[in-house]
């Protein structure tokens, strides 16, 4: 990694843990030059403002997250399963979603409908070849399936699992998961 990749990444990095715990409006880019060993005049010439570096940090994790967790409509109980283990894996990621909703986009898609709308084509084509019930829209399906995994996240409201839990507790909760995704959107038997 070069000298411009490795300052790139110690700002994004930096700016990650900066906004997860503060929020765009929270967040103080004095800490994330001083975290990132940057000045704010290269940090600013390589993103533009505040914002555009959140977006960047964000599409940064979303991009780890597809990474270790591509869709696979064939198999949507281990895609639940591996955004389970993404997200704790990397709890920043969902902090930032739940910052951007809130601070940047309240309604509507939160990423490009553009980049959902190959994720439902591809879980379509899943319907069409009876892996997946087609009673349900597909863009749906995806929501739902990421709405599931997100359980144990720190969106979760009942309870935010870490890496910390008992391994018997993650194994439980996975075999509840893939189980419940499993039930939910299986193609039903035909009488």
């Amino acid at each position: 990694m070069g000298r411009g990749e490795a300052s790139r990444r110690r700002l994004l990095d930096a700016a990650a843990a900066e906004f997860a715990a503060h929020g765009i409006a929270g967040a103080r880019v004095d800490r994330i030059a001083a975290e990132a060993k940057v000045s704010k005049a290269v940090m600013y010439a390589k993103y533009g403002s505040k914002e555009d570096l959140f977006d960047a940090v964000l599409a940064d994790q979303v991009q780890g997250v597809l990474d270790v967790a591509p869709l696979t409509p064939d198999d949507l109980p281990g895609y639940a399963v591996r955004l389970y283990d993404a997200y704790l894996d990397r709890p920043q990621l969902v902090r930032l979603a739940t910052w951007a909703r809130l601070e940047r986009t309240p309604t509507g898609y939160l990423f490009s409908e553009a980049d959902e709308v190959p994720k439902a084509g591809a879980i379509a084509e899943a319907q069409a070849a009876g892996h997946i019930d087609p009673a349900f829209d597909p863009a749906d399906v995806h929501a739902m399936v990421i709405a599931l995994a997100m359980t144990w996240s720190p969106a979760g409201i009942i309870y935010t699992a870490t890496e910390d839990d008992p391994e018997a507790e993650h194994d439980r909760r996975r075999a509840g998961l893939a189980a419940a995704v499993h039930r939910a959107f299986a193609p039903t038997e035909k009488p």
